[in-house]
């Protein structure tokens, strides 16, 4: 879908702005309303009383930072009353801008809501607020005020200071109705696609899950396993303890006064264990002998396992050519015996594990903060043969290998969408596009057609 331009353009003085349609105004924010800052309670002067039927929602950073599509429904923290507090009350459909946490981001409220100094207001605005609000959720009226999120350097004055051009008022409201339009459909797009990627997930899961507690052969016989989370397991496979088959070796502490750099080694740390892959790229050093070098390194094979953060996360060191070492926030765990065990199909027990539960707390379910070595080696899990572990792990590569370019392709078409997204905000609040003529479909477009015309 491509818009004309306007017939005649006019620089306007602005960086951000550029080239405005000549028969636009450009003005600063301040002479279209004042900025005013929001207050905090003062509960010494005004005590203020929370209560979760209260009248008035207390906005936090968090709740702004959490919402979708720019829009305040609810919050966590609401008052009962507020009585002559300097607290600043908005009705229903009022604009705020936070310049404090998420700095930068606008938001509309759908309920009475109450807004302490970390947020802007306009309390007289001379034109529609969504204009404003397009402006500043587009992010270049901040140019040269820092970085969008917390380096933003907002105040009442910065933010009166924003130069924007305004439209005359019939054609602001089309172009402010077309945005709406476009954005209501894309953000549809951008949400099927998101689903896509979840269910995606969520069948990806299963079917692992499926394969390595009950194997790929659903005509085999099938006894009790005794564990909870794993079932009925095939009859031959032999349920036991994780450290009847695998060795299980919390890293090296890191010790900053002892780390002479004698030694140096580069290591491993929890965050560079993510699900099948290991960073490799700018690690830190620690000081590891050569006689520690078999307690304390990994070797082509070993299944990595994170201790804590996200417990039980996982991924096999596929590298050969260096000397690495690991931090005491990782378990390495190594095969017993190779003719009875493959780290390959083990990582995808820890899948599953993980999607179950199994490293959860029983009575609050939530993941256990930390998974030491004495505890992990008590785990028990199933164990089909060798040739078995090979079948599945190869099967199930198969299936996580087709997934991620199906979900990868699909994060690519919302990466391709969100640009589109922005980039009709950004022409249409500068004037790039001519959208006069503009007008909504009688019907809407199939989601395929759609799909094309965004990206």
């Amino acid at each position: 879908m491509t818009f004309p331009s306007y017939p005649a353009y006019k620089d306007s003085g602005v960086e951000w702005l550029g080239e405005v349609p000549e028969h636009w105004t450009v003005i600063a924010l301040k002479w279209l309303s004042p900025v005013f800052r929001g207050a905090s309670p003062r509960p010494i002067d005004d005590p203020i009383y929370f209560d979760d039927e209260g009248e008035f929602g207390w906005v936090r950073i968090a709740d702004v930072t959490a919402s979708p599509d720019g829009y305040l429904y609810e919050t966590t923290q609401k008052l009962s009353a507020l009585g002559s507090s300097l607290s600043v009350k908005l009705d229903p459909g009022e604009l705020f801008l936070s310049i404090a946490g998420s700095v930068g981001k606008p938001c509309i409220t759908k309920i009475k809501a109450c807004i302490h100094d970390g947020f802007v207001y306009f309390p007289w605005l001379s034109i529609d607020q969504r204009l404003l609000y397009r402006v500043f959720e587009s992010g270049l009226c901040f140019g040269g005020l820092g970085k969008m999120g917390t380096q933003l350097n907002l105040n009442t004055d910065t933010v009166g200071g924003i130069i924007i051009a305004v439209p005359p008022a019939p054609e602001l409201s089309k172009a402010l109705t077309f945005l709406d339009h476009e954005t209501a459909r894309i953000d549809a797009l951008i949400e099927e696609q998101q689903r896509l990627i979840k269910l995606l997930k969520e069948k990806r899961q299963a079917v692992i899950s499926h394969s390595v507690t009950k194997g790929l052969d659903p005509t085999v016989s099938m006894k009790d396993s005794g564990v909870e989370w794993l079932g009925e397991v095939p009859a031959h496979w032999r349920v036991c303890k994780l450290s009847f088959r695998y060795s299980v070796e919390l890293g090296k502490m890191l010790d900053e006064k002892r780390n002479t750099g004698a030694n140096p080694v580069p290591y491993l740390r929890n965050q560079d264990v993510q699900w099948g892959t290991v960073n490799i790229d700018e690690l830190p050093l620690m000081d590891i002998e050569p006689a520690e070098y078999g307690r304390y390194t990994v070797r082509l094979g070993d299944l990595l396992v994170c201790e804590g953060g996200d417990v039980g996360r996982a991924a096999i060191w596929r590298h050969i050519d260096r000397t690495i070492g690991y931090q005491k926030a990782l378990h390495r765990l190594r095969p017993e015996s190779l003719k009875h065990d493959t780290a390959e199909f083990f990582f995808y027990t820890l899948m599953a594990a993980k999607s179950l539960g199994v490293f959860e707390e029983s009575d609050t379910k939530a993941t256990i903060s930390h998974l030491p070595a004495e505890k992990f080696r008590q785990y028990r899990f199933a164990f089909p043969p060798l040739e078995e572990q090979q079948n599945i792990a190869a099967v199930m590569g198969e299936i996580l290998e087709r997934s991620n370019e199906t979900i990868s392709y699909a994060e690519r078409t919302i990466t391709l969408l969100q640009e589109r997204r922005s980039a009709l905000i950004s022409a249409a609040v500068t004037g790039k596009i001519d959208v006069r003529g503009w007008q909504p479909p009688a019907s809407a477009q199939a989601p395929e057609l759609a799909v094309a015309e965004a990206v």
